[in-house]
């Protein structure tokens, strides 16, 4: 295998023709547990390193794409910075959902 690919368990991940192309193309999917919100987690980061390895550069091949995450990576985790689940955009959410009420009787939401 060259790849190994983390996947949530949407039916379309596990249909027969998509798995058997996978492996056809050196590809293992790996399955998360229902109910896994350590995707979320994977995901953000993997946010946070793909912005900061490519953000206004033109890669010239999928071999550069991966130096460039790894030298991220590395540099990252010589000095890491916390990751932190909410922060100022989680505050700002709940504030504006503070802000608003309920309209008698029906699932409405009106701003105060």
């Amino acid at each position: 295998m060259k790849i190994l690919l983390v996947l949530d368990n949407l039916k379309g991940h596990k249909t027969p023709e998509f798995v058997l192309w996978l492996f056809e193309n050196g590809i293992m999917p790996l399955y998360t547990p229902l109910g896994g919100s350590w995707l979320n987690m994977a995901e953000s980061i993997q946010n946070i390193l793909v912005s900061r390895a490519i953000k206004g550069q033109h890669p010239e091949n999928p071999e550069q794409i991966i130096e460039w995450l790894q030298d991220v990576a590395e540099n990252w985790n010589q000095s890491p910075t916390p990751f932190k689940w909410g922060g100022k955009r989680s505050e700002r959410r709940i504030r504006s959902k503070e802000r608003r009420r309920n309209l008698r009787g029906s699932g409405a939401r009106s701003s105060i």
